[in-house]
């Protein structure tokens, strides 16, 4: 996933996802995601998500899938603070909650 992430974005060091949108002739779109569960289970080992290991390391690979899946639709965010109260992150959130069995999608 290093080599990945160095070959196609030029930025150094381990991501927990990478996505490429694939236009295809006709209008379609197709796409890759591509997701480190190494990374991802040291985010939640570190305390990220908040969870219990396990339970903590399942939604994040979902929110992974979900994260790199709407990168390939065409939604972006902002680096930094901003990044989690983007639109994105929103939408994101609520389609993992939805996986999740806790809300609806919109």
């Amino acid at each position: 996933m290093r080599r990945l992430n160095r070959r196609t974005t030029g930025r150094r060091g381990l991501t927990d996802v990478l996505a490429f949108a694939l236009p295809q002739a006709g209008g379609g779109l197709v796409g890759d995601v591509y997701i480190c569960p190494q990374a991802a289970e040291t985010w939640v080992a570190n305390g990220g998500g908040g969870k219990g290991k396990e339970e903590g390391l399942d939604e994040e690979l979902i929110r992974l899938a979900v994260h790199g899946t709407l990168h390939v639709l065409g939604y972006d965010h902002p680096e930094g603070r901003g990044r989690t109260r983007s639109a994105m992150w929103r939408r994101q959130e609520r389609y993992v909650r939805r996986l999740l069995g806790r809300g609806t999608a919109p």
